[in-house]
């Protein structure tokens, strides 16, 4: 079964078409479909949409956040309540055509290199129905993603997604880290791929985001960033920062110490070390090097008291009969 999550704000006027357009579309495929909806703190009458819907269509269930959490949160409660072995998620505006799911569940099971199924397929909106001020950011936004994570892609921020359930199983989201999907998959052994989909311009309602995204998309590709390549070392990273910091003001502080000395038989050479503006900058680097190591060890610290919230590997089969078993127990 395909679980379709939906997150929806202030999409009164879309739902009821795609619920038709979606069902549709797994009734020709031949796939078992439930549609979720969440209503994430709408106030244009989405809830009571939802709720005709469900009442009308027995693959429709919604659910009603009790405030706007955002999107990571709303795809989050579809994540938990979705029974389905595989995931698809769209935006509720219409843009995005579930008409691409036979396409996307042919390339989950085939589309890896070699003919090896992935894990995950991301929608590539290759030719996008919307306004240059959101294509081109969106572009270099994608194109920084991938400079500082490796994971290359053309559109992480699409809402079209297939994934299989298990995914969700290791990986969590919250905040804005949604358009980061594909990363902490990654991050986490999973094959991720994508394959060009249509695009489609919205007709109804108007776009929720707003220019502050970007910097706040920003903000998060750092943590992303910082997450997937020290989230179970950290002291890696701020160790080696603390111990550069360290070794530099131990240079400046060991120059100063000569000069000090040779003060001490020519008084006249040179300015006075309390005039030296490197005495300063070098206490600053000993003192800022020490925090960054304490700071590292203080995240250690923490690690190992959660280190039971997340195993720190991922299984993607078993093989032998004990091995089976246990599984299945």
């Amino acid at each position: 079964m395909i679980s379709v999550i939906v997150p929806a704000k202030d999409e009164a006027a879309t739902l009821a078409e795609l619920v038709q357009r979606t069902l549709e579309v797994g009734k020709l495929a031949g796939h078992a479909i439930e549609i979720i909806l969440i209503d994430d703190g709408s106030t244009d009458g989405s809830w009571v949409e939802i709720q005709k819907l469900a009442t009308f269509h027995p693959e429709v269930s919604g659910l009603r956040l009790r405030r706007n959490f955002g999107k990571a949160a709303a795809l989050m409660a579809g994540f938990h309540a979705a029974k389905g072995e595989l995931f698809l998620t769209l935006d509720a505006d219409l843009q995005d055509d579930p008409a691409e799911l036979p396409a996307m569940v042919e390339h989950l099971r085939h589309g890896g290199s070699g003919g090896e199924p992935l894990d995950m397929v991301c929608g590539w909106k290759k030719k996008r129905n919307d306004p240059w001020h959101k294509v081109l950011p969106s572009r270099v936004f994608n194109w920084m993603i991938g400079f500082f994570t490796g994971v290359k892609l053309h559109d992480h921020n699409t809402g079209l997604k297939l994934y299989r359930a298990e995914i969700f199983k290791e990986v969590r989201i919250y905040g804005e880290l949604h358009r980061f999907i594909p990363v902490l998959a990654d991050a986490r052994g999973f094959k991720v791929g994508e394959i060009p989909v249509t695009h489609h311009p919205r007709r109804h309602g108007f776009s929720k985001y707003g220019t502050m995204r970007f910097l706040k998309g920003f903000l998060d590709l750092l943590t992303v960033s910082f997450l997937t390549g020290f989230g179970t070392r950290p002291k890696h990273l701020l160790g080696a920062i603390g111990l550069v910091s360290i070794l530099f003001g131990a240079i400046a502080m060991s120059w100063l110490a000569g000069i000090w000395i040779v003060r001490l038989a020519d008084p006249d050479f040179g300015e006075p070390l309390h005039r030296r503006p490197l005495l300063v900058v070098s206490l600053g680097a000993l003192l800022f090097g020490v925090q960054m190591l304490s700071l590292g060890w203080i995240a250690e610290l923490i690690l190992s008291v959660q280190s039971g919230d997340l195993l720190p590997y991922s299984i993607a089969a078993k093989a032998g009969n004990r091995l089976q078993k246990s599984s299945d127990a």
